[in-house]
């Protein structure tokens, strides 16, 4: 089987096994083109941020893109643009050890969106993406946080 195969075939099962049970408040499907056919190669998702963190209330936006040498490699999961976080480029591509250097074929849809979910209130200030984030992080949390908590706003939820 070719890889492209090999990616659409693990896609299609991590579909039914999304909806069969995936973590409460969170929305993983495959991108619907405009003529209604499904590709599985790109997920939009949503995230919620974390009760009881700055990030709670938000329902972030994500787009997975699966290359096709998936599990082989992991996909490309960004916010939109300009998304603010210590962890997330400009372009809004999210930099996580298990999207990289500590990424396994096992790894699940599931695990990578709650590790998302989990480096939003716990980012790694040791990886910065964004230097004025970072610096905003290092230097003045409480305007961090204010930040954090007003971009929250700027993403409720849909439903």
């Amino acid at each position: 089987m070719a890889s492209g195969g090999i990616a659409r075939s693990r896609l299609a099962e991590e579909r039914k096994t999304w909806r069969k049970s995936h973590p409460h408040g969170f929305v993983a499907r495959p991108e619907t083109l405009p003529d209604g056919t499904v590709n599985v190669m790109v997920w939009k998702c949503v995230i919620p941020g974390k009760q009881g963190t700055d990030w709670e209330g938000g329902y972030f936006p994500l787009t997975l893109q699966f290359p096709e040498d998936y599990p082989s490699n992991p996909p490309v999961c960004k916010f939109p643009a300009g998304f603010f976080h210590v962890n997330v480029f400009p372009t809004g591509a999210v930099c996580l050890s298990i999207l990289s250097s500590a990424w396994k074929p096992s790894i699940t849809m599931s695990q990578i969106l709650i590790g998302i979910q989990e480096l939003l209130d716990t980012p790694n200030p040791g990886s910065p993406a964004q230097d004025a984030c970072y610096h905003l992080y290092k230097k003045n949390m409480r305007a961090y946080k204010d930040r954090v908590r007003q971009q929250a706003k700027q993403y409720p939820s849909l439903v």
